[in-house]
């Protein structure tokens, strides 16, 4: 039997995940695939656009075997701790491929890339500390650091380490090498649509980021992307929750913590540094919305991407010391989210012999990581009108994993 795993955010589900899933089923013979999401916030600092159960029902649908949860302490985080996470948890289900989509779309280079950063981690990291002490971000110092690396060398042989799905791809690959894991990586050639691109440009294959574009500036027109489930599963969201999630829905409540926050009390968050704590005193006073705040915020060393992260963390009072209390290397444990027959059947046959421990209700399992997943899904649903809140909490606790038969 040959068990693929997959990193996966969802946000929604769309042709583009749809084609990734069904060639990496193609490229590794899969009989079985396992999921890794992220839960209510997400790898770039913002909140789902739906709740993980139904992007659950969605990766389900579209053939999905069982879906697993990434803890908030490695979905929010940067791309080496969120890899660390996924795969901990992928091979602890016994993976026995781990495919992700990237711009190489080849998986030689990510292993030239690996072994040559093997072999130069200490210069490595001196040059990134050099290029960050000039004020620039720390993605770009990677970039920078890397292309000093490659100087002499056959650039063909290495990834493009600026673009977002190498960078994530090239952390699968070390994590995978570090964990010592068995699982072979395995990529896709991401196709038609970047993971930024906000347009539309196939008739068919758009990027997460365009489609959640379009259904917030009431462009409606998303049909020819998605699938009818997914398609389906947003409209029932909405009418049942009257909300489809983003940044702005919360900016009362982070305006609020923020101001009514000590200095003190902002610069024990997680990844407040610097002096970032006067910063966001200073401009949430004058911003009326979330998108003003973060242009206002945005400097060249601090990237939307890591100040969406830190006001994630402010929003749910996620502190220094409970992150940096904890070994961000592996997942302490497997929370299941959802199964497919062939999925339950896989879970009940190994389920005995897993690396870690699997958790279908959350009232049999105590750790501080899984408690900042329920802090986390407390803050997602605090936007929602009572009763509807409070219901919305005590479900987190009391939903099974969600079962469907495989079609």
């Amino acid at each position: 039997m040959n068990v693929l795993g997959i990193v996966v955010e969802y946000n929604p589900f769309h042709n583009g995940h749809l084609f990734h899933l069904n060639e990496s089923k193609k490229m590794t013979n899969a009989d079985i695939v396992i999921a890794v999401m992220s839960g209510y916030f997400l790898q770039r600092g913002e909140p789902a656009i739906v709740s993980k159960w139904t992007r659950t029902e969605m990766a389900l649908a579209g053939g999905v075997d069982l879906v697993v949860e990434l803890p908030y302490a490695f979905a929010t985080q940067k791309a080496e701790t969120f890899a660390n996470g996924a795969v901990s948890i992928l091979d602890a289900l016994y993976c026995d491929f781990l495919c992700f989509g990237s711009e190489t779309g080849e998986i030689e280079p990510f292993l030239a890339t690996k072994e040559m950063l093997s072999k130069a981690e200490k210069n490595y990291d001196e040059l990134i500390q050099h290029y960050i002490k000039t004020g620039i971000s720390y993605p770009k110092a990677l970039t920078l650091a890397f292309q000093n690396l490659q100087s002499g060398e056959h650039h063909s042989s290495y990834i493009d380490l600026s673009l977002p799905n190498n960078i994530l791809g090239y952390h699968y690959v070390k994590a995978i090498h570090d964990q010592k894991s068995s699982m072979e990586p395995t990529t896709i050639k991401r196709t038609s649509a970047g993971y930024h691109d906000i347009h539309f440009h196939s008739p068919t294959i758009a990027s997460a980021t365009s489609i959640r574009k379009a259904i917030f500036s009431d462009n409606r027109e998303i049909g020819a992307y998605v699938p009818n489930q997914t398609f389906n599963l947003l409209n029932d969201y909405e009418r049942q929750h009257q909300i489809l999630h983003q940044w702005e829905c919360y900016f009362q409540l982070l305006k609020y913590r923020i101001m009514t926050m000590s200095l003190d009390e902002i610069n024990s968050i997680y990844e407040v540094e610097e002096g970032l704590e006067y910063r966001l005193k200073q401009q949430i006073q004058k911003a009326t919305s979330f998108q003003e705040f973060m242009e206002r915020m945005k400097t060249k060393r601090y990237t939307w991407t890591r100040l969406q992260r830190l006001c994630t963390h402010i929003l749910t009072n996620t502190t220094k010391n409970q992150i940096k209390s904890q070994t961000l290397q592996r997942s302490p444990y497997i929370r299941l989210l959802g199964m497919s027959s062939n999925g339950r059947e896989y879970l009940s046959t190994h389920k005995k012999k897993m690396k870690l421990p699997v958790i279908s209700k959350l009232s049999t399992f105590k750790h501080p990581i899984l408690d900042l997943d329920v802090k986390a899904a407390n803050t997602y649903f605090m936007i929602m009108p009572e009763p509807l809140r409070s219901g919305l909490f005590q479900k987190e606790f009391a939903t099974p994993p969600i079962r469907v038969e495989k079609i």
